[in-house]
Order: structure tokens, then C-alpha cells, then sequence
């Protein structure tokens, strides 16, 4: 699957997301001056981003209709973007959302002219360029469109493509909330260590690094991860020992199971 960037894109929202979302495509390729980003608050390195590689950031005449329109503002805030967005989806315009929760049935309701949507949930590492998005298309979407929805997600990461929209709440509850469950472990780590009497500052060193390191090696690794996990668990090991509380009545396993399913309930309550 290949294509062109589009020849003009819109970006509304330019946060966290948004913004490593453009540096990503900027990075890949795309002309700075192809870009409008609509953001009301934007940051100053956001602001001299688009200086600097001549884009368009908040004009004071509306845009004209762009061949991409990605929507990067939070879903709560789509209500009171509607009138603003509605004008730039024409009925060529190709939508790429990344607003949890909101389902295609939303966004057509709320911008009527546009046909071609692909919903997305893309995941933090995005800003690092090691994201990672499940997508899925609106029957109306082209297949050069899909192709170009495919280039810009994988301008930060890999991208999964869905037939179901409504497996794109699971992709949310999964991989675009679990960069927060990571995170978290190191954070448990640390404590953990600390409790066993190690300093502070060194228990949370040894735990990142385990954690960054483990991840390197899932990346770099052909093997599963629970192949991993079996080839540094030495029977009667101390490894063995603490796998015996996480595994032992599929303790983490159900933890884990339940905080992905919180996550994408509350993205479907999110829709609407």
C-alpha cells in the first residue's frame, strides 16, 4: 500500500498528538507548505514549526477545502468545533480522525458534507516515532485514500487496519491507553524496590531501564513474548518465584484484562 502525501492537509488540534503527528509527516516528507494547522492555543514550538517550515498556523481566512483533513482535537471539544470543521470536509475530503470514541456515524453527523472517513486511535510513542494505530475505513473511502490514511498514520508508527469500527474501541483500551499501563509498572517497580530496601532514586533507575530494556528486546527479538519470558525464567529461579504471584490464579492476567475493558467502555461512552 503507497501514495502520495495529499497536496493540502489540515491539521485541527495540534497538542501533544497533533503535533508529533506533523513532525512525523514533515519528516517523511510532506511539504511544510501543504499545511494549515488550526489550533486556538497553540505552543510556541508549535508556532515555530510552522514558521519554520512554512506552513499555515491559524489564518485569518478560512482554509479551502484540503484533499486530508486529520482531526486532532480532543472528543469532547467536537461539539463546539463542529461549525468550524463542517465547512473544511468536502464531499472529495478525505477525514482522518483520531478522537476517541467518536464513531463515523459522529463525525458525518456533525460534518454533513464529508463521505471518505477513517477512524483512527494512534498511541503516545507516536511522538518518538514508534506509535502504533488501528484504523479503520468508511465504505466511501478510495482505496488511494486508504493508501494515503496508511501514509500518514505510519508517519509515526505501524498501523493495523480494522474491518470492524467497532474493534477500534478495543485498539483504544488496548495499545492507545496502554503506553499509562507501562508507565505505570515502572512506577509499581520503583516502589516495590524501595520497600525491599533499595534507595529511591536507584530502585526507579533499575526500574526504567528494565522496562526500556525488555522493550528493546521484544522489538528487536523474532520470538514471542512469552518465549521471552520462558528463556529468563530458570525453574526453581527467583524469576520462577516472582512469575508465581503475577501468573498464580491468573492474577495479572485478569487485572490487565479489566483495565483494558474499563478503557474501552469508557470509549464507547465517549461517542455520541
Amino acid at each position: 500500500m503507497s501514495a502520495d502525501f495529499p497536496s493540502s492537509l489540515v491539521l485541527v488540534g495540534a497538542g501533544k498528538m497533533g503535533g508529533a503527528m506533523l513532525e512525523g509527516w514533515l519528516g517523511a516528507g510532506l511539504e511544510g507548505r501543504a499545511v494549515t494547522v488550526i489550533d486556538p492555543l497553540p505552543s510556541d514550538a508549535m508556532s515555530a514549526l510552522c514558521k519554520r517550515v512554512g506552513a499555515s498556523l491559524n489564518p485569518k481566512e478560512p482554509p479551502a477545502v484540503p484533499e486530508a483533513l486529520v482531526l486532532g482535537i480532543k472528543p469532547q471539544m467536537l461539539d463546539a468545533a463542529a461549525p468550524t470543521l463542517a465547512p473544511l470536509a468536502g464531499p472529495n475530503t478525505l477525514v482522518v480522525s483520531i478522537l476517541a470514541g467518536k464513531t463515523i456515524a459522529n463525525l458525518k453527523a456533525r460534518l454533513p458534507n464529508a463521505r471518505a472517513i477513517v477512524r483512527s486511535m494512534p498511541n503516545l510513542p507516536a511522538s518518538v516515532g514508534r506509535g502504533i494505530s488501528g484504523a479503520v475505513a468508511s465504505p466511501e473511502v478510495t482505496d488511494r485514500q486508504k493508501s494515503m490514511a496508511d501514509r500518514l498514520l505510519k508517519g509515526v508508527g505501524l498501523v493495523e487496519w480494522v474491518d470492524h469500527e467497532d474493534l477500534i474501541d478495543a485498539v483504544t483500551g488496548l495499545s492507545g491507553s496502554g503506553p499509562a499501563y507501562v508507565f505505570h509498572l515502572v512506577e509499581c517497580l520503583a516502589k516495590a524496590g524501595e520497600a525491599e530496601g533499595l534507595p529511591a532514586d536507584l530502585a526507579l533507575r533499575l526500574a526504567r531501564a528494565t522496562v526500556e530494556g525488555a522493550g528493546e528486546l521484544l522489538h528487536r527479538s523474532d520470538l514471542s513474548a512469552e518465549t521471552l519470558r520462558q528463556n529468563v525464567t530458570s525453574p526453581g529461579g527467583t524469576t520462577a518465584a516472582g512469575l508465581t504471584v503475577l501468573m498464580g490464579n491468573e492474577a495479572l492476567e485478569k487485572l490487565i484484562a479489566g483495565t483494558v475493558h474499563a478503557a474501552r467502555r469508557r470509549a464507547a461512552e465517549l461517542s455520541g
